[in-house]
């Protein structure tokens, strides 16, 4: 369960505010306009972007003064994040061993993660040589051997066709599964939150606003998402 309390963020002149309970293993969209502040509420729960006030708790757990790898959570930024000069088995090893010194159990287990986002026979590749769909199934497969009980994504395939990226939500959807874990996913399109996750955080003007089950939200908006789907 993620517990966001009375939580401020202060950057420069904009601020952000949240006040919210996700239950565990619920798959949630954050939408809401460019600037609103989606990906500054996502850093500040991953421990990226310090906190003014407030506090995070992750199953119980206070996590707001915890290094981001400490907290229980797995980050996935727009770009990836994936190092150019290792290969696709390197970089998802990180997500066990930072030094890469992993044990004969680890190595499978990453192996087993390739396997599972469909990029067997690829494992010695560097992310130059795959497509860009491709990077998106690795930087899965680092979140999957991860294992932790969070899932951060910060619109992670905007730079995919439409094809691709419905294709990689329902992956990251397995993943998310597989892992039992909680996501909480920036997308810029509505029907991503319709047709796969279960609720809707709405992040507006600085405000994060408690998440509401998709069909409930959709079927009567407020006025500020009726304003930002144009309904």
């Amino acid at each position: 369960m993620l517990k966001v309390e009375r939580l401020v963020v202060q950057q420069n002149d904009f601020s952000l505010r949240a006040d919210f309970i996700i239950e565990s293993e619920c798959h949630i969209a954050v939408l809401g306009p460019s600037g609103a502040g989606k990906s500054t509420l996502l850093g500040a729960i991953g421990g990226y972007v310090p906190l003014k006030q407030g506090s995070v708790f992750v199953n119980g757990r206070n996590v707001s003064n915890t290094q981001p790898d400490q907290r229980g959570i797995s980050m996935l930024f727009q770009d990836g994040n994936l190092f150019p000069h290792l290969t696709l088995t390197q970089n998802v090893g990180l997500g066990l061993r930072p030094t890469l010194r992993m044990t004969d159990a680890e190595k499978e287990q990453v192996h087993q993660a390739l396997m599972c986002v469909g990029l067997a026979g690829f494992e010695s590749r560097k992310p130059g040589d795959v497509s860009g769909g491709q990077q998106s199934r690795a930087a899965l497969a680092r979140m999957l051997v991860q294992a932790k009980p969070l899932m951060l994504l910060d619109e992670p395939f905007s730079a995919l066709g439409p094809a691709l990226r419905n294709e990689m939500l329902e992956l990251t959807l397995e993943v998310a599964r597989e892992a039992s874990a909680t996501i909480m996913i920036i997308t810029h399109d509505p029907k991503d939150a319709e047709r796969a996750l279960d609720q809707i955080l709405f992040v507006n003007a600085g405000q994060a606003y408690s998440p509401m089950p998709t069909a409930d939200i959709m079927a009567d908006p407020p006025v500020a998402l009726s304003a930002y789907l144009g309904l």
